[in-house]
């Protein structure tokens, strides 16, 4: 399995197409960032302590809905 993958997250008016990847990050056992392939657009996210995905950091605004289509993404790109 690679550990970085393409993924895409819904814009307002397209989709945004970006590269995820595994990172570490202190107080969190699973993350991930994401990082738009034109730069505008950052998200990091990761595992809480109740195995809940939440938003740690990345760029504003953003939609609450692209920690859910990242950690879908993420689900699907473990199991291949």
């Amino acid at each position: 399995m690679k550990q970085i993958f393409e993924a895409f997250l819904s814009g307002t008016e397209n989709k945004v197409d970006g590269i995820a990847r595994p990172v570490s990050v202190a107080g969190y056992m699973t993350s991930y960032d994401f990082k738009s392939i034109d730069g505008r657009l950052h998200l990091l996210i990761g595992k809480d302590e109740d195995e809940n995905w939440v938003r740690i950091g990345g760029t504003e605004p953003y939609f609450s809905s692209w920690v859910n289509e990242l950690a879908q993404q993420i689900a699907k790109h473990k199991r291949r």
